[in-house]
């Protein structure tokens, strides 16, 4: 019986996450990367406000990266079209009209993707050419 009501409650669970990410996948919303769309129906005229609209949590401090507060870099860095463009705060002088798309890697994937120097995670901008 207690068997019975645990295997019931794990498939609850497992159907539950299934139609939750398919749902968001339908609605087009991942946590991690801003559409075109999203940016054109933003109000915001800078790449920092679209994301501070739409996604907040890309600009968070993620904790110190490194005992020495000097070299720690607890922001995401700032890539466009995969080339580092600097710390959090460009973001304030790339203008809305530009962005395509907005990608936020975390930490390892930051890492693996652009290198060493980004423990803070990276703000991926993608331009319209």
């Amino acid at each position: 019986m207690v068997v019975g009501r645990w295997m019931l409650s794990a498939v609850f669970v497992s159907v539950s996450a299934c139609s939750t990410a398919r749902l968001m996948a339908t609605r087009g919303h991942d946590p991690r990367f801003i559409t075109e769309e999203e940016i054109i129906a933003s109000s915001g005229t800078t790449a920092y406000e679209v994301i501070q609209s739409l996604r907040p949590n890309f600009l968070t401090y993620r904790g110190e990266t490194s005992f020495d507060k000097r070299t720690s870099r607890p922001y995401p860095n700032v890539y466009v079209d995969d080339q580092e463009y600097g710390p959090i705060a460009v973001l304030h002088s790339i203008p809305a009209s530009d962005l395509s798309s907005v990608r936020l890697y975390r930490s390892g994937e930051a890492t693996t993707k652009f290198g060493n120097g980004n423990l803070g995670g990276v703000i991926a901008i993608v331009t319209r050419h």
